[in-house]
């Protein structure tokens, strides 16, 4: 580990340390330009416990940024640096930039749901370089041994129900945003297995709600996801029919817990049992 990372790291645990306040002379900025540097650094702890948790911290409960600079580091964190870093690339480190890139989008979105910030064309803009990256992205390993969490398709759906919430999001993001989630779920190469169904079940869960769609447009959504029944027999045909269901299943019980959606849930048994070979 360099002198940098070292002296970083040393830095960020003392500021969590003292409640995410600085010691009189430090400059936030300064600060701010090495985790936008070391975001993605395959060292869980810095990435993870330290960069993530400070900007949360600074973001999400001190709110210490104004719009511009809320703005500033949003335009860094989805340039092609962060999130689009590498992007289409498998099985290497860059995925962790994307990925705690995408979470600091999280942070940002829910500032802006609090008090709108971005204008029409910044909020497209962001919607454009979010799905763009939910498509594009092809590391979709959840716990890596050597690095920790990357989790592309959790953090990425994060950032997507945040998306969904906001007052811009109409009706034709909403169905750009469930279209996203069927190529993750038909993504054919990955079976999920660390919790990706129910995170994925979230945007739906929001945009039900909040009703943000109609019960018909999410029925019709529905029967979209039973394409792959018509594939011939395949591994790919099978990890898409399994996320599928498992995505259902996650979403049926999750409108159950909430008391909710008694036609959609009906809609969820009807499309399950079509993608579940021994019903």
């Amino acid at each position: 580990m360099n002198d940098i990372r070292e002296e970083l790291m040393v830095d960020l645990q003392r500021i969590e340390d003292n409640g995410y306040m600085l010691n009189e002379g430090e400059v936030l900025w300064d600060y701010i330009k090495l985790m936008l540097k070391y975001i993605g650094d395959p060292l869980p702890e810095l990435r993870d416990n330290l960069i993530y948790a400070t900007f949360a911290g600074w973001i999400g409960e001190k709110k210490l940024f104004n719009d511009a600079e809320l703005r500033e580091i949003l335009s860094v964190i989805i340039d092609d640096e962060h999130l689009f870093y590498h992007l289409g690339s498998e099985e290497d480190p860059s995925v962790f930039t994307r990925t705690f890139s995408v979470l600091v989008v999280v942070l940002i979105l829910q500032r802006h749901i609090e008090q709108p910030f971005l204008d029409l064309s910044e909020f497209t803009h962001l919607k454009e370089r979010l799905i763009g990256y939910y498509i594009e992205e092809k590391d979709l390993r959840g716990y890596v041994t050597e690095g920790g969490w990357a989790h592309a398709a959790a953090h990425g759906a994060d950032a997507l129900e945040e998306l969904v919430r906001c007052v811009e999001s109409d009706e034709a993001v909403q169905l750009e945003v469930l279209a996203a989630i069927q190529g993750m779920l038909y993504n054919g190469r990955y079976v999920f297995s660390d919790d990706e169904d129910d995170r994925i079940a979230s945007i739906v869960v929001t945009i039900i709600e909040h009703d943000l769609l109609s019960p018909s447009l999410i029925t019709d959504w529905f029967g979209q996801l039973e394409q792959c029944c018509d594939w011939p027999r395949s591994r790919s045909l099978y990890m898409t029919r399994t996320n599928t269901k498992n995505f259902l299943r996650s979403l049926y019980f999750r409108l159950l817990h909430h008391n909710r959606g008694t036609e959609l849930m009906d809609a969820i048994i009807k499309t399950e049992a079509k993608l579940n070979i021994f019903v």
